[in-house]
């Protein structure tokens, strides 16, 4: 039986620690693509009152990892490659405008700790958990609440959510670290019009692969 414990979140709600636990599972496949959520079961297996978990699992319908339907249910979302897209060309613009944003405002601190993020070989990045820090990190950095709440607590779960359920193989992964430096470079510049350029020209090209891969599975059918 799991428990929702521990003194590092003693600061959190019931109802936190069951969001940040549940999403964990949702994104890394424990709990799977399409299956029902069930309320007394998860209130068993965690241990807590139904009041937080439903608290939760709204939260999760709110971040898009969860779907409501009436008569049906809360289940989990499954992922298609078009909604991906979709996904990607919100990144595009919203990433594009971050990068923008965080060459005004990351200093050169900033910057190399996120150099020491790419180049930490020790680190596990099996699911692109590394390009995610990475990402997320430069939207923080734009200082933008709105901008941050769009990206961070929506489209980026889904994105390690597909991750995880595809795996690397149908992830773009050749060019990626030289773009994250060339990023970084124009960020340490304090660029904004560079960094937002190269950052869209990112995005845009792991668009174009996702696009083949869907115009390949879609020429087998």
């Amino acid at each position: 039986m799991s428990t929702i414990s521990g003194s590092d979140s003693a600061k959190l709600t019931v109802a936190d620690r069951l969001f940040k636990e549940l999403c964990d599972e949702i994104v890394t496949g424990k709990i799977e693509a399409g299956s029902k959520i069930s309320e007394p079961e998860l209130a068993k297996q965690f241990d807590v009152s139904r009041a937080p978990l439903r608290e939760a699992i709204t939260r999760l319908e709110a971040c898009n990892l969860v779907t409501r339907k009436p008569n049906i249910g809360a289940r989990v979302v499954e992922l298609s490659y078009r909604e991906l897209l979709e996904i990607y060309h919100i990144r595009e613009a919203l990433e594009g405008m971050a990068a923008r944003l965080a060459a005004e405002n990351m200093n050169e601190q900033k910057v190399q700790e996120l150099r020491d993020l790419l180049n930490d070989e020790t680190r596990d990045d099996e699911h692109g958990e590394r390009n995610h820090d990475f990402h997320y990190a430069i939207v923080i950095a734009s200082g933008n609440a709105r901008l941050a709440h769009l990206l961070c607590d929506d489209l980026y779960n889904l994105m390690r959510m597909y991750r995880h359920q595809l795996g690397r193989k149908n992830t773009q992964a050749s060019s990626a670290p030289s773009e994250h430096h060339a990023i970084l470079d124009a960020l340490q510049d304090h660029d904004g019009e560079m960094a937002e350029m190269l950052m869209r020209r990112h995005i845009r090209k792991s668009r174009v692969y996702i696009e083949n891969l869907l115009k390949e599975s879609t020429s087998h059918d």
